[in-house]
């Protein structure tokens, strides 16, 4: 006799469901890792552009190049405010998901509870009539002699 638990299709959907909010949440931790390599990189260029600019103060320029100079660095400037809004965003989502991520766990928890509980009730049972069927045995084989 097998042992056999009755919620375990349960048990494999709520895995499965628990696994699915596990992937998504890693998806936007990925993203968020993203978007802050982004703004980085605009820090970066930002602080090149504007150490740039220091190095070329004393040197003749054309009014044209200086003000594409500093078209470039608002158009910097912007795209790091858009990269920000995106990170507050992808935080928020993370907060969201972790949330739906902790309640799947949980609800697949109670569920592998369930079945570790059963399955020690059923092997402490086995073991129990293992243990009767030996002594059966033993004082059956020593009654004959």
């Amino acid at each position: 006799m097998a042992f056999h638990f009755s919620l375990s299709a349960v048990l494999r959907v709520r895995s499965i469901i628990e696994e699915r909010e596990e992937r998504m949440l890693q998806r936007i931790m990925f993203e968020i890792t993203k978007t802050l390599e982004a703004l980085a990189r605009r820090d970066s260029e930002i602080e090149g552009s504007n150490a740039s600019r220091r190095s070329d103060v004393f040197k003749a320029s054309f009014g044209k190049h200086i003000h594409a100079f500093y078209g470039e660095v608002e158009e910097l400037k912007l795209s790091k405010k858009d990269l920000g809004e995106k990170l507050n965003k992808l935080e928020q989502l993370r907060d969201k998901q972790l949330a739906v991520y902790r309640i799947a766990r949980m609800n697949r928890e109670m569920i592998t509870d369930m079945y570790e509980k059963n399955r020690c009730i059923y092997d402490l049972d086995m073991a129990r009539s293992e243990q009767k069927a030996l002594d059966d045995n033993y004082i059956s084989r020593k009654g004959r002699f």
